[in-house]
């Protein structure tokens, strides 16, 4: 089982993550962000991954902080439980519809980190309506969290949105792609027995 566990504590937020790359999509997810929450639990269902987090952040503040840190926990986590990448696929994208939206996302698990997204969102914000939880979620702070999670996983990640009206509906067909793109990317190809998809011997 390809599994991490990784804690961050500063003066900002205090964040634990466990991640198993070989799970059955279950999620047990409290950021105290409830968009954000919904957000990482599709990503889990989506990817089949198994994922814990909990993050208490200074959400009296904004939620740029938990949402920054979570992106590079949970990159530090998958970086640890794909561990030497001999066998994987380490490339794969996938496409997302989801009613108006349509996103692509691309991934190689090169090593060698980098983010191409410059998707504006017209909406700051998308409202949380969940009384338990604090704080709406800022959709500038989407660029912060990819950015986070590519650079801290050694990730090449690119996200192109094609189409799309509803904020939600981008965001989430966001985090869907991403999802199955990187189960992909992690899975074992039986063809590969053994062998490192890269021609300088390291990755």
């Amino acid at each position: 089982m390809r599994e991490s566990f990784k804690q961050r504590k500063t003066k900002e937020t205090d964040i634990s993550i466990k991640l198993n790359l070989d799970g059955k999509g279950i999620a047990n997810i409290d950021s105290g962000i409830g968009f954000f929450d919904h957000m990482l639990n599709s990503f889990a269902k989506h990817g089949n991954f198994d994922l814990d987090v909990k993050c208490v952040g200074d959400l009296n503040v904004d939620c740029h902080h938990s949402v920054e840190d979570i992106g590079i926990v949970l990159g530090e986590c998958f970086k640890e439980a794909v561990g030497d990448k001999v066998g994987i696929k380490r490339y794969a994208s996938f496409t997302i519809p989801m009613d108006d939206a349509l996103v692509l996302c691309a991934v190689d698990l090169s090593g060698r980190p980098y983010l191409n997204f410059n998707y504006a969102f017209e909406e700051e914000r998308v409202s949380d309506f969940d009384v338990k939880q604090v704080g709406d979620f800022e959709t500038e702070t989407l660029r912060e969290f990819l950015y986070a999670f590519s650079y801290s996983s050694g990730m090449n990640l690119h996200v192109k949105v094609f189409d799309g009206i509803n904020t939600h509906h981008i965001i989430e067909a966001i985090f869907k792609s991403m999802a199955n793109a990187l189960k992909e990317a992690v899975s074992v190809d039986a063809t590969r027995d053994g062998v490192l998809l890269s021609t300088k011997g390291a990755l």
